[in-house]
């Protein structure tokens, strides 16, 4: 993956260059970053793109550690309900 792809709009880019940018400010970034990736891109793939190209010379910035988070998270739960989750608690 290309860093055009990972980071389309430049927002991660541009996160690098605030000056005193809080870990708050770059997950909401984070968010939108998310948000505008390709449907195609795979989140992993982009995030260490973006690793690689800005976090590398700037492992003390807060986007760093945001997204150094977004790799180790867990897997989002998956959805339960509707018929199939109702069925498992019938008596």
């Amino acid at each position: 993956m290309e860093l055009a792809e990972a980071d389309p709009k430049g927002l991660v880019r541009e996160s690098y260059r605030i000056d005193g940018i809080t870990a708050g400010e770059c997950r909401s970034i984070f968010m939108d970053w998310a948000l505008s990736i390709p449907v195609d891109a795979t989140v992993p793939d982009a995030v260490r793109v973006l690793i690689a190209t800005y976090g590398a010379p700037n492992p003390d910035h807060p986007m760093t550690t945001v997204l150094h988070q977004a790799l180790t998270a867990p897997e989002a739960p998956r959805r339960r309900g509707g018929r199939t989750g109702r069925q498992g608690s019938v008596g």
